[in-house]
Parts: structure tokens; C-alpha cells; sequence
């Protein structure tokens, strides 16, 4: 089924009660498998919600014995209070010079803005996101993408916020940060909701399962499969919980 970056189409939506959610369609795995998948919206989740309240208010109408769900890894650093304001970040001589040379991708994220990258470096430290720079200076002309986060690793590229011109004023002052501990977070929420629970950070260009609840039906390789043309879109879309319907192989 279609490419990358979906976006809410008024043919993909559906209502249930008062919930609305997105027909994303079926997809097909490598291995034959087949699954239905169902982008839920929420309202704009602020810092320290349950995360079991936003799964019985927005999923439990939707849901069957069987399914799972992908949580938004933004949404559950929301949750756990994984967040930092403009307040608690204080750029220095490094960031307010180098995030003028940061690139951006097609969402326009990235890190041109000394707040963020100021953030990196007390995240990394001064020499690793030094040396992602001019790593990734140094390859950009030969087309490479996403050197300066394999380097820096330690979650930098789950960094969101930050953004003056965000259509969210919230994040104009504050960034989220995927939250510490993400498979005892999706045991925690599985064990509350009796629904198996995958943390995802996905994007148009990736999708890191950063962790998800002990006997989670699929495997990594049929999450990946699932959620390969990013179903949870990326942009305003505010559909971060994507419920999974594996449905039986065709013949």
C-alpha cells in the first residue's frame, strides 16, 4: 500500500462514538503475514497524562483480542514527563555557533537551533557531538543522511521540540526526549490495559522500536513489516497510537 508520510485523508477517516481514527489499510509482510492498521487521533498530550488513560479512552473502543498497539514514543516521553523547557537548557559557545550549519530533512526537523543542539551536547558530551559534526560535514556532499545521530546515539535522534515556528506553542518552549526504560514502560502499560504494547519512534525515514511488553505477538521483523510506511504520519497529524490487526494469510 502507498508510500511514505501519510497524512489524515477524509477517505481514511472513521468515527467510533466520540473517538476518530484513520483507516491506514492493509499491508503485507515479508513473511506472508497480513495486517490492518488503525491511526487513532488524540487531543495534544501535555506533560505526565497516564498513559493508561489515553489507551482506555482512545483505544479500548477499538479494540479486539489480538491486536496491539503502537505507542508514539513522543507521546509516552510526554507521559513520563521526559521533557525540557528553554529554562533548563543553557546554550553555550559551541551550540550558539554551530546550529546555523545544521541541515534540515524534509519535515524540517533537525538541529538548527542552538536550544536543541545544546541539548545534544549535555546529553553526548562536547566531543562526540563535535565529532558527529564533522563526520557529518565531512560525508554530506557524498549524500549520506543521518550520520550526526548514528554518532551521537543515546536517543538524540528521538529529540522533538524546540521549534519556533511549531504550530504547537507548547513546543516552542519545550522539547521531549524518549523516556528512560521504554520495555519496563510498555510492561508497565500492558499490565494495566491487558493490550501488548510496542514503543515506537518512527519517522518518514526510520522506525525504532525502542521497546515493547513481554509476549508482544509479532516479532521485530513483522513490527518493521507493520509500520513500514510510517501509518502514525509525520507532521500534525496527532495520531500517535497505531492499533495492529494482524488478519489471516490470504490462501
Amino acid at each position: 500500500m502507498g508510500g511514505k508520510g501519510f497524512r489524515n485523508k477524509p477517505e481514511q477517516r472513521r468515527e467510533e462514538g466520540s473517538l476518530v481514527y484513520f483507516d491506514r489499510g492493509i499491508i503485507q509482510g515479508a513473511d506472508g503475514g497480513r495486517y490492518a492498521r488503525y491511526a487513532i487521533q488524540t487531543h495534544f498530550v501535555m506533560p505526565n497524562e497516564s498513559a493508561a488513560e489515553l489507551v482506555e479512552h482512545y483505544v479500548r473502543p477499538l479494540y479486539r483480542p489480538g491486536d496491539a498497539l503502537s505507542f508514539g514514543a513522543k507521546v509516552m516521553g510526554m507521559c513520563a514527563g521526559s521533557v525540557r523547557t528553554r529554562g533548563q537548557v543553557k546554550p553555550g559557545f559551541w551550540a550558539k555557533r554551530l546550529w546555523r550549519f545544521a541541515g534540515r530533512n524534509s519535515t524540517g526537523i533537525g538541529m538548527h537551533e542552538p536550544y536543541k543542539l545544546q541539548l545534544v551536547i549535555d546529553m553526548v558530551g562536547l566531543p562526540r557531538m563535535l565529532l558527529a559534526a564533522f563526520l557529518s560535514a565531512l560525508t554530506r556532499p557524498f549524500g549520506l543522511k543521518g550520520v550526526f545521530y548514528k554518532v551521537c546515539g543515546k536517543g538524540v535522534g528521538g529529540i522533538d521540540g524546540f521549534y519556533p515556528d511549531s504550530d504547537y506553542e507548547v513546543y516552542h518552549e519545550m522539547a521531549v526526549i524518549n523516556p528512560p526504560e521504554p520495555g519496563k514502560l510498555c510492561d508497565d502499560l500492558a499490565a494495566k490495559t491487558g493490550i501488548p504494547v510496542v514503543l515506537m519512534d518512527a519517522n518518514d525515514f526510520q522506525r525504532d522500536q525502542l521497546g515493547k511488553s513481554k509476549g508482544f505477538p509479532l516479532t521485530d521483523a513483522q513490527i518493521q513489516d507493520a509500520l513500514r510506511d510510517n501509518p502514525s504520519g509525520q507532521g500534525n497529524e496527532q495520531t500517535p497510537l497505531i492499533l495492529i490487526r494482524p488478519l489471516k494469510k490470504e490462501g
